[in-house]
């Protein structure tokens, strides 16, 4: 339910603060008074296009906030998949409009996109006004107020999972036959591009290795020159490098006896030793292997300049690549040539999560024409009080095609003369006949299940007498299961509120302001009064006030 609204610098506002109760609250004002400036903050709250013409004072933003209590709405799911801050008993909306234009939203104080306040605000407010009878022409409302009745949603849940798998195994078998279409238009480029890079026979960092020997083969002589070069200057002559280290160690070694601090050195130096003999040797037989192979040589290059030609052409940096491509070509053609066991596969599974989906919409076409039937004798018995005592309706549920609703078409028909046949909702109602067809189905839905705070926006436009108070006393039973909040300008609407707020402008030095005070158990009788006699106010209306309020009360 809806607990406050703060409204600031909007429209005929500068600031207001509203508290609502539980049960059933009343609003009332003279026309023009700004209950329409109070609708239009609320629906920034769901989600609705800002206006920076709203905006009252063009220094500073429009704020529109409100805070709701969640306990029992399991909206815990819904805060944990956007990332938002979770607090089980309330919640916290906001709407900024600066007067650039730029529209922020925040849920508790994270800012979020507006599509995710929309979401959130839709199950914890419903707005519904003349405008929104028009929904009930709709074929997916009809449908949905079915699934409110026979309390379809964890059924419905299990289908949208079960329809999603399906549609995904339709797009995968699509897909794949296009793909399969298009590798058979390419199938001899593929097989050409293939028998070409297989031919090389191509092994995995081949080209690295050639290029390693090609270096080596490239140049032999300066090598060879290189490494004898090295073992000569560490064991060639009389005066190597071996020579004169082995003349250190011995040195060291005989300074030993004579000063500890050089103990342990010779022996070092031996060591060094032996790792230099290793090295000495290691270069004479690397320099004997090497010998000049043109041959070797020529057929490095080739090898090479084959693959620098495949990698040029395929735009790719290595043999590694080259390899990955020819992979890629062989599952293509493997793919072509077994495309019948691949599409068959598919299709089996096309065909049993069709199935899955199919037992599931069965279920929920079951509880829809159950419900169906149930909405059609409430329905009728709901609507005879409120002046509609020739009303027949029936729901039409034709089968269609898998769907993301299920597999059912509905269209709700109804008449309301006797010698009316039924006909859709769309070509039969007049508006006000519509507002009590639709107070009637909120009535029903809400015995069922836990709907949304609801806001009645003068929905008893063009009525009176005795179908006003029925209207009253449908809202004040709704109310005893949500939250319900009524605009009206009836005063036999009004005696059913638990809750009364009046809406009123009033002036200052500067301008013209809209306001919103509750009503006292003595204020409440006074303005139904005003609102049974006008500015003419009487004793008469006073008792005739307190009269429909008593009656109500009982």
């Amino acid at each position: 339910m809806i607990k406050q609204l703060h409204i600031s610098n909007y429209a005929l506002i500068s600031q207001l603060d509203i508290e609502f109760a539980n049960g059933l609250t009343i609003i009332t004002g003279e026309t023009g008074a700004g209950k329409s400036i109070i609708m239009g903050a609320l629906a920034l709250i769901m989600g609705e296009r800002a206006d920076v013409k709203a905006i009252r004072d063009k220094s500073s933003k429009t704020i529109v906030e409100a805070t709701f209590d969640i306990g029992g709405y399991q909206l815990e799911p819904f805060f944990q998949e956007n990332d938002i801050d979770w607090d089980e008993h309330e919640c916290l909306v906001r709407r900024e409009l600066s007067p650039s234009g730029r529209s922020r939203a925040f849920i508790n104080d994270s800012p979020v996109q507006l599509a995710v306040l929309k979401e959130l605000c839709t199950r914890l407010l419903d707005i519904h006004s003349q405008h929104s009878n028009m929904l009930l022409s709709q074929p997916a409302f009809q449908l949905s107020i079915l699934d409110s009745i026979a309390n379809n949603r964890p059924l419905l849940d299990h289908y949208h999972t079960a329809y999603q798998d399906y549609r995904q195994c339709v797009r995968e078998l699509e897909d794949t036959r296009r793909a399969i279409e298009k590798m058979h238009g390419d199938e001899e480029y593929i097989r050409f591009q293939l028998d070409q890079l297989a031919s090389l026979h191509l092994q995995p960092d081949e080209d690295q290795q050639l290029e390693t020997m090609q270096n080596k083969l490239s140049n032999v002589t300066e090598l060879k020159e290189t490494l004898w070069t090295v073992e000569n200057e560490l064991n060639g002559d009389e005066n190597s490098i071996l020579d004169r280290l082995t003349s250190v160690a011995q040195q060291l070694e005989d300074a030993e006896s004579k000063l500890t601090d050089v103990e342990g050195y010779g022996a070092r130096v031996r060591s060094a030793l032996i790792d230099l003999k290793d090295i000495a040797q290691s270069v004479n037989n690397i320099g004997d292997t090497l010998n000049d192979d043109p041959a070797e040589l020529a057929r490095v290059n080739d090898r090479l300049d084959s693959i620098y030609t495949l990698l040029r052409k395929h735009n790719v940096q290595d043999v590694n690549q080259l390899l990955e491509l020819q992979h890629n070509y062989e599952r293509q053609l493997d793919e072509i040539e077994h495309h019948d066991e691949t599409l068959e596969a598919l299709s089996q599974r096309v065909a049993s999560t069709r199935a899955a989906a199919i037992a599931i919409a069965q279920e929920l076409s079951t509880h829809r024409h159950q419900a169906a039937e149930q909405l059609k004798r409430d329905l009728l018995k709901a609507a005879l009080p409120l002046g509609l005592k020739n009303i027949a309706f029936d729901a039409n549920i034709s089968t269609s095609d898998l769907t993301s609703s299920g597999t059912d078409d509905v269209e709700f028909l109804m008449a309301f003369n006797k010698n009316q046949h039924l006909m859709p909702v769309r070509t039969t109602a007049s508006g006000g006949e519509i507002s009590r067809v639709m107070l009637c189905i909120k009535a029903i839905i809400a015995s069922h299940i836990k709907l949304p705070s609801i806001i009645f926006d003068e929905v008893d436009t063009g009525v009176s007498g005795d179908v006003a108070n029925m209207i009253g006393e449908m809202m004040q039973g709704i109310a005893r299961n949500i939250q319900v909040i009524a605009i009206t300008h009836l005063p036999q609407v009004a005696a059913h509120g638990a809750h009364h707020l009046r809406v009123f402008k009033a002036d200052d030095d500067k301008e013209t302001l809209t306001h919103v005070e509750p009503l006292n158990d003595e204020e409440h009788i006074m303005e139904i009064a005003r609102m049974l006699s006008g500015k003419d106010l009487n004793q008469a209306a006073i008792e005739n006030a307190k009269s429909l309020i008593k009656n109500n009360l009982k």
